[in-house]
């Protein structure tokens, strides 16, 4: 029966032997979980790298509070300034 399909190894080379297909697949195999473990390192280099954002990002958070604080400063005075009573009541009231 394995000798009828043109892929298969021929029954005098023994049983020992493995067959085009197993050879193959063994081979297909081989270089999926290569492939799947260089995926792997890319996720978790890419993870590395997202975090490295992010805890850049959280770094600048206090510089942000300060212009935030400064610019209600400076839009409160400037709104003093002009002569707006009732622009002050609108500021965050700091």
């Amino acid at each position: 029966m394995a000798s009828n399909t043109p892929f298969s190894s021929s029954t005098a080379a023994g049983a020992g032997e493995k067959s085009y297909f197993e050879q193959q697949r063994e081979l297909l195999l081989t270089q999926i979980a290569a492939t799947m473990e260089q995926v792997l390192t890319n996720m978790n280099t890419l993870n590395r790298n997202l975090e490295s954002a992010i805890d850049v990002g959280k770094e600048f958070e206090s510089v942000e509070e300060l212009w935030s604080r400064f610019e209600g400063v400076m839009g409160r005075d400037q709104g003093l300034a002009q002569g707006g009573e009732g622009e002050e009541g609108e500021g965050e009231g700091r």
